[in-house]
């Protein structure tokens, strides 16, 4: 048997939750002073450095404001030839007329960057701050071509000869910086960390900006995007801890899902934020006597009502609906299907802690929940590490008192129990895996994440 993690103290626990300019991931093999079970929290960023990849041929020219580009802008404003409205809110940027970091914001939630230019270029565009950024990548071997500041916005105009597949990165050469786009859409990692890139068919990545609703009153997140081939896909599911499924900086090297996903299945990767232990939790509970959690059906929203119509706007929707997560974004899963039952067709737990509420409270914990809605149509796949004996020392009707267990082993047993006694059928519509001795961190979970993901492709 493996030694269980250790136990850490609220305060220690909270603050390894604080992310790194807003790179939080999850996981870290830990537990509560509930020794059987997990939360998994950590939080990663990565850097940024050159990469190299086949050339494509192009011609670069500098960003410097010429009469050409004058005109162009000038076309926006006096009853010219209309450019598309992102060339021509940049171009507006580019000349002082507009705020250049609302501009930049408003096009990377439109079309995102670069931008397609009416001449048959591409606009790059960077709040890069200090030095003298130049554009390299692909279509130029990767030989830096200095880019004009105009204000607060380094931009360049570039010819890109073959742009599907072509990867590029900001370099300040001063100071040896490279940095992926901070606002482009499309991207991907190699072995110098992450890259951008300037239009993809290929299977990648796509990100989208702090997403929000202010009447939910919930912070701002990202969407990171696994897009597979010609965007061409029959089933989406929306995973959680969005940072650690594709990052191979990640904690313990992430989930990997960029080389495990079937085909023609889009990922939905939705960051956490510093309250995420109180967005992935449906009921109060508390850790060594603080209060903690409550405000899943809010964050259930959120994904929902939010994130889901505006994936579906971005992509189109899919046959078949699904929503995945691990620890804490393991329970939130079943708290989405169970919310909109009639939404989902899959809800996918691993090592879940299924278990809140009943820690060091008496709140429904999401087992009764289940247990008192009865069968409902949608798949259920539920999973854990861990090992011990599974005791109710505390007659909570919640088998999680074993000093012994870990990664929610015994509460996920339990929940498989009662899912069989309201009418699921293992291997029908419940799917249960038990990995005996595995730990509560993203390796595990990258190991048997495509047993879900193939049932999932399945159904």
């Amino acid at each position: 048997m493996r030694a269980a993690p250790r136990s850490l103290s609220l305060v220690a626990f909270v603050l390894a939750c604080q992310p790194d300019k807003g790179a939080e991931s999850d996981s870290d093999a830990m537990t509560t002073a509930k020794p059987s079970t997990s939360f998994g929290e950590s939080f990663t960023t990565s850097e940024s450095t050159p990469t190299t990849g086949e050339t494509g041929a192009e011609t670069t020219t500098s960003g410097e404001t010429t009469a050409e580009t004058e005109a162009s802008t000038d076309a926006t404003t006096t009853g010219g030839p209309e450019l598309p409205e992102d060339e021509a809110l940049l171009r507006k940027a580019i000349a002082g007329e507009v705020d250049a970091e609302e501009a930049m914001r408003t096009i990377a939630d439109r079309g995102g960057f670069p931008v397609a230019a009416a001449s048959g270029g591409f606009l790059f565009a960077c709040l890069c701050g200090q030095g003298a950024w130049a554009l390299a990548g692909d279509h130029n071997d990767w030989a830096p071509a200095p880019m004009s500041q105009a204000g607060p916005l380094w931009w360049i105009e570039a010819d890109i000869a073959a742009p599907d597949g072509s990867l590029y990165k900001f370099n300040e050469p001063d100071s040896a910086q490279w940095i992926a786009d901070p606002y482009g859409r499309r991207h991907g990692y190699d072995d110098f960390g992450v890259y951008s890139l300037v239009r993809a068919s290929a299977a990648h990545l796509e990100r989208w900006y702090a997403i929000e609703d202010a009447d939910l009153g919930l912070a701002p997140r990202d969407l990171e995007v696994l897009v597979p081939q010609d965007e061409a896909f029959t089933h989406v599911l929306y995973v959680h801890d969005g940072q650690n499924l594709f990052d191979p900086s990640a904690f313990f090297g992430g989930w990997q899902l960029n080389t495990s996903a079937p085909p023609g299945m889009l990922i939905v990767g939705i960051t956490n934020t510093p309250a995420r232990m109180d967005e992935y939790t449906q009921v109060p509970d508390e850790l060594d006597g603080q209060p903690v959690g409550g405000e899943g059906a809010v964050y259930a929203a959120l994904v929902d009502s939010v994130i889901r119509p505006r994936m579906e706007a971005a992509y189109g929707p899919a046959e078949v609906v699904g929503t995945m997560g691990s620890s804490l974004g393991g329970l939130i899963s079943l708290v989405i299907a169970d919310l909109y039952p009639d939404r989902y067709d899959m809800a996918i737990s691993m090592s879940g802690t299924v278990g809140w509420g009943s820690l060091e409270l008496h709140n429904e914990t999401i087992l009764e929940t289940y247990q008192a809605a009865g069968k409902r149509d949608f798949t259920i796949y539920i999973d854990s590490g861990g090992e011990g004996s599974c005791v109710d020392a505390d007659q909570d009707g919640i088998e999680d008192d074993a000093p012994d267990s870990f990664d929610n082993y015994c509460e996920n047993a339990q929940l498989h129990a009662i899912l069989q006694s309201i009418g699921y059928a293992p291997e029908v519509d419940l799917f249960y895996v038990h990995a005996p001795g595995a730990m509560h961190n993203e390796l595990e979970w990258a190991a048997r994440v495509g047993v879900p993901m193939q049932i999932f492709a399945g159904l």
